[in-house]
């Protein structure tokens, strides 16, 4: 149901292999590894610290607050995780809290999945509840695509959430096309900006969808009008089942040369690649 709005929203026409649709439609090319690519994607194996909880760089760490989202995006790099062993309730998080609790030197945490926001409102309350408790911790990072496909899931008690509690609150949208912004998601930004939480905007570079100077140059565009900072444009990480959403060697970089031609600085995405067992992200133009 919520994958059939999203087609309507992002006037995605029917026919099965257009661009936009092959998203969050499954074809059967989908099923194959090729050469190259990992079943892991960006091996979030090796960097699992507690059920959940991954520590892959200084200063940060991300728990895995949700096992599902409300729309399954086929080039997900996580489509291989092993979401059940996703902590479910305050005392299988515990483990998690404990390590946060144990390292100082961790003072943002980043809620991602899945998506954090496929928690109801009292589950993600007890959460930040617990996070809040922990001292060191000074920024909560909720990475989430909800808000695009169902712009109501940002209520008035989750931005009460976020607007009273002590740590700084960053939202990271998921936000790949221009046709994905449109006019409930507006309000709903309006709102999480509102509560005092700064919004940021990544997206995937993704081979005849947003691999073009006119889609990448309007969606920078039209975030800034939506109140949110274009911030990363990510390469695909090689995880089986998405080669076919890898784009052409070098456009990338070619359009981030064509992005700062034409945009203002504040305008252009850091074009990145995530790598397994690197300290950051590894900056591509």
């Amino acid at each position: 149901q919520h994958t059939d709005k999203l087609l309507v929203r992002c006037r995605i026409r029917p026919q099965p292999h257009q661009g936009q649709r092959r998203r969050i439609a499954c074809f059967l090319h989908q099923l194959v590894k090729r050469l190259g690519s990992r079943w892991t994607g960006i091996d979030d194996a090796a960097a699992t610290v507690a059920p959940g909880l991954l520590h892959k760089y200084n200063g940060r760490a991300l728990l895995v607050a949700a096992k599902s989202c409300a729309v399954h995006c086929r080039y997900c790099f996580r489509r291989h995780y092993p979401y059940h062993t996703t902590p479910r309730s305050s005392d299988e998080w515990r483990p998690a809290l404990e390590y946060l609790r144990a390292n100082p030197s961790i003072t943002e945490i980043i809620l991602s999945g899945g998506d954090p926001l496929m928690l109801v409102d009292e589950l993600l309350e007890e959460l930040v509840g617990e996070l809040n408790s922990i001292s060191h911790i000074r920024r909560l990072r909720i990475h989430t695509r909800l808000p695009v496909v169902i712009p109501d899931r940002v209520t008035r008690k989750l931005t009460s959430l976020l607007s009273s509690a002590p740590l700084s609150s960053v939202i990271v949208l998921h936000i790949n096309h221009p046709n994905e912004l449109y006019a409930p998601l507006h309000d709903s930004l309006s709102l999480l900006r509102d509560s005092g939480a700064v919004l940021l905007n990544q997206a995937v570079l993704l081979r005849g969808i947003n691999d073009d100077l006119d889609s990448m140059s309007r969606l920078s565009e039209q975030l800034i009008e939506y109140g949110v900072t274009p911030y990363y444009l990510h390469e695909m990480d090689r995880t089986a089942g998405t080669q076919h959403f890898v784009a052409e060697d070098g456009i990338g970089t070619r359009l981030t040369d064509l992005l700062r031609e034409s945009l203002p600085g504040y305008l252009v995405p850091r074009y990145v690649r995530e790598e397994p067992g690197a300290a950051h992200k590894t900056p591509l133009a």
